[in-house]
């Protein structure tokens, strides 16, 4: 029971945004990371993509009863976490832009009106990440984020085609519980196509050249003359699509955890792995962490050696219900919780005493982690699968191939990669879309130096063709730099003045670092009788015994 206080701990964390991508990640062995549900949690591992930025906010139940409104009109709404009246409607779209006549579906919006709205002709849009995630249950997030930016211009909250309320594409739930499920013995084709025959669409329309379309479709029906946009993770390939095919719309652009257009999906594996090798170098850089952990990386090669034989079972308690369960460790479930809490620097602090405590057979800190991605990320697996399949599978080169058979998480993402567009037989786009983006529109890119997804490397490739841009490492931070630092005081400054001219990233220097935790209660060292003492305590208030 030493661990009670570190599952509170986690616990708290969950209330926080969570960050992920997958238009750049997730592997076969991460699948169980994010899902409840087995086909879920299958599905998205496999699809390989994920560099989002998660939040936990939901459309309040009183705006589900509000969508039915025609596309010319514009109603009134609340989203939870946001406090504030907003306004919501949404525009209709045939599926596939060739077949105006066809079948058509809604794209739904939702717009943050300004606090002074000085400026009726601007609006700031906010793109989620993915590809799958929800704009508008991210409202929350992004209404903190931007606050500054708020106060002078709206904020429009778009779901992407095949998210959120645009004609989801989800596929059906399984019943298995994700601790139990053995997730390595799965046959992913299979998978992939049960979840494909429960789509009632034509999946190869949902793909990022068609969700632009749309979000140009929703700029002129609301009359903005020009948009500012913010895009995160895969948000910035959305951005930076937008600045390709629409530039004359277009006041400024922040790309956040940047994701070039020359980049392929597979690069994710190096820097996954570049990710954990930060985070061994940073526990052996700290004093007190070393002290504890001195072979920390030589017990997460144990414990992913021992986890390659065989899975290991046993029960433990539920990291959110308390109940007792079978778990079912998996080598990829055990990568996958730490690779998902090396998104934020507060749960990456606890990462290196969870390895310490699975070396010893003991994976219940681990399970505070693995807590963090097991609530769906609200991704649409449908709606990924199709934007990697089409944008993104044919660019693995047979180099590629060769490098990810030294990584385990390249090869089990080229695995599932592979298996998921088998089924989805999406055509792949042009030549083109993989060509840099040339833009004079002002830009700022922001990286973290520690992100485990889209390293600062990347940002140097997408400034290539940027002749008005500046690109700001923020060097404490993960993935998400605006939601960490005073990056989003840089993009307040960005809409205000519409140039990067006097843009200073000065302030990212700040020190923001959390020290790692050393035990399950606390960073500092403990001595025997502090042991003893937050064991009974631990053990009192949750009503057990040693």
């Amino acid at each position: 029971m030493r661990d009670s206080m570190i599952h509170r701990k986690f616990s708290n964390a969950v209330q926080r945004p969570r960050l992920t991508w997958q238009l750049h990640g997730i592997t076969n062995a991460t699948v169980a990371t994010w899902h409840t549900r087995i086909l879920r949690t299958r599905m998205l591992s496999i699809s390989a993509l994920m560099l989002a930025m998660v939040s936990t906010a939901t459309w309040a139940s009183d705006v589900k009863s509000q969508q039915i409104n025609t596309a010319n009109k514009t109603d009134t709404c609340y989203v939870e976490g946001v406090s504030d009246r907003l306004n919501c409607g949404f525009v209709t779209v045939p599926e596939n832009p060739n077949k105006p006549d066809g079948k058509q579906i809604q794209v739904h919006y939702v717009v943050l009106p300004a606090v002074k709205n000085a400026n009726h002709e601007e609006a700031l849009l906010a793109i989620a990440g993915g590809p799958g995630q929800s704009a508008i249950d991210n409202a929350a997030s992004f209404n903190t984020m931007l606050s500054k930016v708020r106060q002078q211009r709206d904020i429009l909250l778009i779901d992407q085609r095949g998210t959120g309320r645009s004609n989801l594409l989800q596929c059906d739930q399984g019943a298995q519980s994700a601790l139990s499920f053995d997730d390595e013995n799965i046959d992913s084709l299979a998978e992939a196509q049960k979840c494909l025959a429960s789509i009632d669409a034509d999946v190869s329309q949902y793909g990022s050249l068609n969700a632009i379309t749309d979000f140009e479709a929703v700029r002129a029906h609301l009359g903005y003359k020009k948009l500012h946009v913010y895009g995160i993770s895969y948000g910035t390939r959305m951005a930076q699509l937008y600045m390709r095919l629409y530039p004359e719309h277009l006041a400024t652009v922040t790309l956040d955890g940047i994701v070039p257009m020359q980049q392929s999906v597979l690069e994710i594996s190096s820097a996954i792995d570049r990710g954990f090798e930060l985070l061994f170098k940073d526990c052996q850089e700290t004093t007190a962490c070393h002290g504890q952990f001195p072979e920390l990386k030589a017990e997460f090669e144990q414990v992913a050696a021992t986890l390659a034989n065989a899975p290991i079972t046993d029960k433990v308690s539920d990291p959110v219900t308390g109940e007792k369960t079978l778990l079912t460790m998996t080598r990829g479930k055990f990568y996958g919780a730490i690779r998902m809490a090396l998104y934020q620097t507060n749960v990456r602090a606890l990462v290196p005493h969870a390895i310490h405590q699975a070396a010893k057979n003991n994976f219940q800190p681990l399970l505070g982690l693995y807590a963090l991605t097991i609530d769906n990320a609200g991704m649409a697996m449908g709606m990924h699968a199709s934007v990697v399949c089409g944008e993104d599978m044919h660019r693995i080169t047979p180099a590629m191939r060769e490098q990810a058979k030294n990584s385990f998480m390249g090869r089990t993402m080229l695995e599932g990669l592979e298996a998921t567009c088998t089924a989805w037989k999406v055509p792949a786009v042009d030549a083109s879309f993989s060509e840099p983006i040339s833009s004079d529109i002002p830009t700022l890119l922001l990286s973290g130096e520690i992100d485990p997804a889209t390293p600062p490397s990347w940002g140097e490739l997408a400034m290539e063709k940027l002749t008005n841009a500046k690109h700001f490492i923020a060097p404490y931070a993960t993935h998400g730099v605006a939601y960490q630092s005073c990056a989003n005081n840089l993009i307040a400054d960005l809409v205000r003045s519409g140039s990067v001219k006097d843009l200073d990233g000065e302030c990212l220097k700040k020190d923001v670092r959390r020290s790692f935790y050393l035990n399950a209660s606390s960073v500092e060292p403990l001595d025997a009788t502090s042991i003893k003492t937050t064991t009974t305590e631990s053990n009192a208030s949750t009503g057990t015994k040693e």
